[in-house]
């Protein structure tokens, strides 16, 4: 029997004996039935020691049916969670989850701030971080990057939280009104960040606040690209106000952390504090290209085991490529992939945006929408986008003042025809 593809490294899964698999992966799978009663009812397992057919057995664990068990299939008893809530041993967050309903993540207490800092120790940028006291920002979608109430205007003390301001009070940059930018750069200026994190859009558009301003922040040294996927076009605006080195941390909320690495360097790797990571191939077509299928490590409440998260990463000589959702990937008729990185090298070398949305809206027509200071030439912009598209496809090109978000605060880059 054929071993399972990991994308983790030898010393993290430990010791392999003949067809049973590596050490450190069964401690994990056998806490794992331990702690949640979920598993033993999918796929009860046997105590002799655990070989490679058998661990294949173990049914997937998907987002969708997640949110249809419910949180509360992870716990004996659901009274034990009201507990935990009520004495704050345990916290939750909702996330976007499926089309069925949002998915409600519960997790210990500190489990996130572990997670963060494992995430921190596995990155040659982070590490400086990881162990003392600094400043951070962070600018998100407030569903994702703190607890606070986007209706309420929290003033300055109470969104600071050990080192850590979170600086906006609503999801939507681009409805953020220009008094609401004062108060951020503002606030921005006070706190003097070592370390600015965000969804690359919402960093953009702070980058624009910044430059119109006039100011600058001498004191940022690293901008942590998160909760969403990141454009070239992103990248660069945010260097221009915060000339620093940008880190891709890559996860989700019910998974935690699991890859990190210099922004638009394809050289993320695996957290492996923080979870192993199986690779499954993907397509026969497209070399080294794979789902990820993350069973996660050290988590007491809802850990999860083999979850199918949805995402696709590229295995490269030098790291890994996160390519985003595959829902969120187009496939030309020949077979050939297009993504994000894709969509960046086609556009001319004049152009420059704070934010842009590729969307097909038929067989072969697509839109491109743009915000950007000035209109730009679309003709040569349509043109390199409908060649790398191919197959003959026609684009138009937009300025727009703004791009809405979806529901959860989150942008899409590109955004194909659904597949039914």
């Amino acid at each position: 029997m054929s071993e399972v593809l990991f994308a983790n490294s030898d010393s993290a899964l430990g010791s392999v004996s003949g067809e049973h698999i590596p050490s450190e992966l069964e401690k994990e799978v056998r806490l794992i039935y331990k702690r949640s009663p979920l598993y033993a009812k999918r796929f009860p397992l046997h105590n002799e020691p655990l070989n490679w057919s058998c661990f294949k057995e173990i049914p997937l664990l998907s987002k969708k049916e997640i949110v249809e068990r419910g949180h509360y299939a992870f716990f004996t008893d659901h009274l034990e969670v009201e507990r935990g809530l009520e004495q704050k041993k345990l916290e939750y967050e909702s996330t976007s989850g499926t089309t069925s309903g949002p998915m409600t993540v519960i997790m210990e207490e500190g489990w996130w701030t572990t997670q963060t800092q494992r995430a921190y120790r596995a990155s040659p940028i982070l590490s400086t971080y990881a162990d003392k006291p600094y400043r951070k920002c962070v600018l998100a979608p407030v569903g994702c990057s703190s607890n606070l109430c986007p209706y309420e205007d929290h003033p300055f003390p109470n969104r600071y939280f050990d080192g850590t301001v979170y600086l906006n009070l609503s999801s939507d940059p681009f409805a953020f009104p220009e008094t609401e930018w004062d108060r951020i750069v503002m606030e921005l200026q006070a706190t003097k960040p070592e370390v600015i994190e965000g969804e690359p859009v919402y960093l953009s558009l702070l980058a624009r606040a910044v430059k119109r301003r006039g100011i600058t922040v001498p004191s940022v040294k690293v901008v942590i690209l998160t909760y969403g996927k990141a454009s070239l076009q992103h990248g660069k605006r945010i260097q221009e106000a915060f000339p620093s080195l940008l880190v891709d941390l890559y996860g989700s909320t019910e998974a935690g952390y699991l890859f990190v690495g210099e922004a638009f360097k394809d050289d993320s790797v695996v957290i492996d504090d923080n979870a192993f990571i199986e690779l499954t191939p993907w397509r026969s077509t497209i070399k080294d290209t794979f789902q990820i299928v993350v069973t996660t490590r050290d988590r007491e409440a809802m850990p999860l085991l083999r979850y199918h998260t949805g995402d696709i990463v590229s295995r490269l000589s030098t790291g890994y490529r996160i390519l985003g959702r595959e829902s969120g990937l187009y496939f030309r008729k020949d077979g050939s992939l297009m993504t994000v990185a894709d969509v960046d090298k086609a556009l001319p070398s004049s152009f420059a945006c704070w934010h842009y949305m590729l969307t097909q809206t038929g067989d072969l027509r697509w839109d491109f929408q743009y915000v950007s200071d000035s209109t730009l030439d679309h003709l040569e912009l349509e043109a390199s986008l409908a060649l790398v598209i191919g197959e003959g496809a026609r684009v138009n090109a937009f300025r727009r003042r703004s791009i809405p978000p979806a529901a959860s605060g989150k942008f899409s880059l590109l955004k194909p025809l659904s597949k039914v």
